[in-house]
C-alpha cells in the first residue's frame, strides 16, 4: 500500500479495538467517507471483512494495548503506510461490575493496565508524531462514568476518571502544537459492553449483593435494549473531529445528558452549601493563586 496514491485531503486515523462495538462502528464510518485507517485489534483476522474492501485505504495489525511493543509496532506501520497521523482513537477496553472491597490487587492492576494505561501509552508514542506535523486529534473514548460515580463500578469509574483528568490536562500541554484533544462520554449505547466485554471479579462478597450484583443484573438486562445508536455516535465523533472548535468533552445519547447535568447540579449545591467552611481555611493574607 502507498501512501502516495491516496488523497492529501483525506484523514488518517488508528484506531484501538476496532473488532466490535463503538472501535468498528467508528471505522467503517471512516473508511465509507474516504478517510484512512489503520484498523487494530488483539486479533486482526477479525478486520477482514472491514478492510477487504477498502484495500488502497485500510490497512489491520495487531495492537494489545497492554504491550509497549504492539504499541509502537502500529505507530510505526501507520507512519511507514500513510506518511502520518492525524486521528489517535483511544476505544480499546472494557467495563467490570464489582464494589471496590471485591476487587483483588492482580484484578486492579489488570483492569488499569487495559483501561487507562493503554491509552496513557497511545497517546505518549503518537504525540511526538504529531507535534512534528505540528497538527493532530487525540480521541479518548470515556463514559458518562469518567464524571458521574456509580456503585458497583468503583474501577471502571476511577479508570475513566483518571482518563478525563489525564486528558482535560494533555490538552493544555499540547494546544500550542497544533493538536487538540476531545473526551466521548457515552450514555448506554447497544454495543457488547453489557455483554461479552463486562468483566466481573473472581471473589464477590455477598454484603455488597444489592450494589455490584444489582448492578450486573441490570447490565444483563439492558444489553440489547440500550437506547444508544452506535452507528449515529460514530457520526457524532467524526463531527466534532472535523470541526475547527472541537469539544473538550461530548457526551452522547439522553442519558448521558441527564446524568451529567444531575452530577453538576449536585457539586454546585455542595459548593454552595459549604461555601463558608471552604473560604475560612484560606490564610488571611492569602494570595489567589487562580490560573
Amino acid at each position: 500500500m502507498n501512501s502516495d496514491k491516496n488523497p492529501i485531503a483525506s484523514k488518517v486515523w488508528l484506531i484501538t479495538g476496532c473488532s466490535t462495538g463503538f472501535g468498528h462502528a467508528l471505522a467503517e464510518a471512516v473508511l465509507q467517507k474516504g478517510d484512512r485507517l489503520l484498523a487494530t485489534a488483539r486479533k486482526p483476522e477479525q478486520l477482514g471483512a472491514l478492510v477487504e474492501h477498502y484495500s488502497d485505504t485500510a490497512k489491520a495489525v495487531r495492537l494489545d494495548v497492554t504491550s509497549p511493543q504492539d504499541v509502537q509496532a502500529a505507530i510505526d506501520t501507520a507512519i511507514a503506510t500513510f506518511g502520518r497521523i492525524d486521528v489517535l482513537v483511544n476505544n480499546a477496553g472494557h467495563g467490570m461490575i464489582a464494589a471496590l472491597e471485591e476487587v483483588s490487587d492482580d484484578e486492579a492492576h489488570q483492569f488499569f493496565e487495559t483501561n487507562f494505561f493503554g491509552a496513557l501509552r497511545l497517546m505518549q508514542s503518537v504525540l511526538p508524531v504529531m507535534r512534528q506535523q505540528g497538527s493532530g486529534h487525540i480521541v479518548n473514548l470515556s463514559s458518562t462514568a469518567g464524571l458521574v460515580g456509580f456503585g458497583g463500578s468503583s474501577l471502571y469509574c476511577g479508570a475513566k476518571f483518571a482518563l478525563e483528568g489525564t486528558s482535560e490536562a494533555l490538552a493544555k500541554e499540547v494546544e500550542s502544537f497544533g493538536v487538540k484533544v476531545t473526551l466521548i462520554e457515552p450514555g448506554a449505547f447497544r454495543t457488547d459492553f453489557n455483554g461479552r466485554s463486562l468483566a466481573t471479579v473472581e471473589q464477590s462478597i455477598d454484603a455488597y449483593a444489592s450494589v455490584s450484583g444489582a448492578s450486573l443484573q441490570w447490565f444483563k438486562e439492558m444489553d440489547g435494549q440500550q437506547p444508544g445508536d452506535p452507528a449515529k455516535a460514530a457520526q457524532a465523533i467524526i463531527q466534532a473531529v472535523e470541526s475547527p472548535h472541537p469539544p473538550l468533552r461530548l457526551a452522547l445519547g439522553t442519558d448521558a445528558m441527564s446524568l451529567i447535568q444531575e452530577k453538576l447540579e449536585r457539586v454546585k449545591t455542595d459548593l454552595d452549601a459549604w461555601q463558608q467552611v471552604t473560604v475560612s481555611t484560606n490564610y488571611s493574607e492569602h494570595v489567589n493563586y487562580a490560573r
